[in-house]
């Protein structure tokens, strides 16, 4: 009995550390119990009657004998309902300072991979962040393993594996940086003269909403050139660091410049973009600008039809019916000599994104 119920409680100890989810020990309790007690009623009658020959001797044995038959049935009923899970917790337990031993040598094989590479990649930002990483994984696996934590162990043992590969394949990226740099460098020259050439169109672009459309439909626009021109700048000086970093053998912190020299041109661009965009549209609704308001008066008429298809007009139909006052008055914009037309698409832009939600919790009420 004791021995059935030794690789039974190991077996509901080990699940209860690695897969805590699949823990058993209430199930576990009641035939321990049974272990206990009968351990007790065979030692007492051991401790009383040992060498006895009486039918009050007797009796306390035939009982203990019992107890413990009935304990050790109970051992094995209890590991034949959940013998996967227990075995497979044993052998995982029992494999842990193997996994762990593991991942430590394949940090050492990553690690003494560095040694062995060319003493300019040492250097490198990834190398030297990919090498403090292994270093930190080991010391989270030797922890864990010295507070006997096997669910942390094996998590940090997976840790410790992740980060030597990561170490590898920093190694393996290491002499490719320089011509990647070299690339890059040459790419983002010629973006950068593009978008030089592209701010061009800002100014007179600028100048064109001015002219010919109300002052508040550019107003929004009115830093853009500015703006565009210190993103320009700051692009160039990144260009500038990432040449000298890439001439003094540091191909990654070029690419780090030259990383933030593209996020600056992506802004250029956007800023120049802002504004020859504006003068595109605006001249859209000049020339039809009812079209917006047609499509936006279409989306109001379905949304009510759907309110009244789904018996939804009690609760949605005034709602609906006060987005039809909203865009008469959003109309009101196109007047004088020169009609807010930034103002007039906005609002209706706005009615337009209040009536799709609408929609959307109409479908949804109605599921």
């Amino acid at each position: 009995m004791d021995k059935r119920q030794s690789i039974a409680s190991t077996g509901v100890d080990a699940i209860k550390a690695l897969t805590p989810d699949r823990d058993v020990s209430s199930a576990w309790a009641g035939a321990q119990k049974k272990c206990f007690d009968a351990g007790a009623a065979y030692l007492a009658a051991m401790d009383q009657f040992d060498g006895v020959a009486t039918p009050a001797a007797q009796a306390a044995f035939d009982n203990a004998t019992r107890a413990l038959g009935e304990a050790s049935r109970a051992v094995d009923a209890f590991y034949e309902a959940h013998r996967t899970d227990l075995e497979q917790a044993r052998a995982m337990l029992a494999a842990t300072p193997r996994l762990a031993q593991d991942a430590k040598a394949l940090a050492q094989k990553a690690q003494m991979a560095v040694a062995d590479a060319d003493e300019k990649y040492i250097g490198y930002p990834s190398i030297r962040a990919a090498w403090s990483s292994v270093d930190a994984a080991v010391a989270a696996l030797d922890a864990a393993m010295a507070s006997q934590n096997a669910l942390g162990a094996r998590a940090a043992a997976s840790d410790v594996r992740d980060a030597a590969s990561a170490l590898e394949a920093a190694i393996d990226a290491a002499p490719a940086r320089e011509r990647e740099a070299r690339s890059a460098l040459a790419s983002v020259r010629t973006r950068l003269e593009a978008v030089r050439t592209r701010s061009e169109r800002l100014a007179p672009a600028f100048s064109t909403l001015l002219r010919e459309f109300n002052v508040a439909s550019s107003a929004d626009l009115s830093g853009n050139e500015k703006a565009s021109d210190r993103h320009i700048e700051q692009a160039a000086e990144d260009m500038s660091a990432a040449r000298a970093a890439a001439d003094s053998g540091n191909p990654e912190q070029a690419l780090d410049y030259i990383t933030q020299a593209r996020a600056h041109l992506s802004d250029a661009e956007e800023l120049v973009d802002a504004v020859t965009d504006r003068v595109d549209l605006l001249r859209a609704v000049k020339a039809n600008p009812r079209e917006k308001e047609q499509a936006v008066r279409f989306k109001l008429r379905d949304a009510q039809q759907l309110a009244l298809n789904r018996g939804l007009v009690a609760e949605w139909g005034s709602v609906l019916d006060a987005q039809l006052a909203r865009i008469e008055r959003a109309s009101t914009a196109l007047t004088g000599t020169h009609p807010d037309y930034w103002s007039y698409l906005q609002d209706l832009d706005s009615i337009s994104g209040f009536i799709a939600g609408v929609i959307d919790r109409m479908r949804a009420s109605a599921r």
